[in-house]
């Protein structure tokens, strides 16, 4: 039986990745210039991936960008576009499930400690995990396992008996990697990448209780 669960945050728990892209494309627009959805996704469930939003603007226009100005209006923007952002359908279920079936509960997130707080404060989500990995605390986030190598050892449970959901290839692998059973929730951004290393694939996580995964 599996007596953890652990969540992926950007894109599987609350949609941040469409906010994200909306708000560089943006950027670029206002610089005559496009953002292929095609060049995005390669960062996308990783911080690792030597893609820099800056410098492929910088190689579009032909010269360098004003980058602290245009950071503070992509934050400025992005911080509008997630107003009232809320988690993703069946997430609360879910984590109510794992309470409910006594499940260790963590996150597995290739972005920073305050970044993950703010967001799942700001849902009242805070109180279901009883760990959070996060990328400040390993030297390789996703698609390296070793985040879901911290949050198993910190649950003290065995890649066996832990379930992870992820939204994206990166996030994927790394579970995979890790030794984890993986269900996929690609949202508008991740829905046409490759996800055939998942496990399973749910439009949402209202589709089938947690329930239904837990015999190992």
């Amino acid at each position: 039986m599996r007596k953890a669960i652990i969540f992926d945050l950007d894109g599987t728990i609350l949609d941040t990745e469409t906010p994200e892209f909306v708000s560089w494309r943006e950027v670029y627009a206002g610089f005559g210039v496009s953002l292929e959805l095609q060049a995005w996704v390669k960062a996308i469930g990783t911080s690792d991936s030597g893609w820099d939003p800056y410098v492929h603007l910088e190689s579009l226009v032909g010269g360098p960008v004003e980058r602290a100005a245009v950071r503070g209006a992509r934050r400025t923007r992005f911080d509008e576009l997630m107003t009232g952002v809320q988690p993703r359908e069946g997430i609360v279920s879910w984590l109510n499930e794992a309470h409910d079936l006594g499940l260790r509960v963590g996150v597995a997130s290739s972005s920073g400690a305050s970044w993950v707080l703010r967001f799942l404060d700001a849902l009242g989500l805070r109180n279901h995990f009883d760990v959070l990995a996060t990328r400040d605390r390993v030297t390789r986030s996703k698609p390296d396992p070793e985040l879901y190598e911290l949050a198993l050892r910190e649950l003290g449970v065995s890649a066996a008996e832990a379930l992870a959901v992820e939204d994206s290839p990166n996030g994927i692998a790394a579970a995979k990697d890790a030794g984890l059973f993986c269900v996929a929730v690609p949202n508008a951004m991740t829905a046409s990448l490759a996800l055939n290393r998942a496990d399973v694939v749910l439009a949402s996580l209202s589709e089938r209780p947690l329930r239904d995964f837990i015999e190992a």
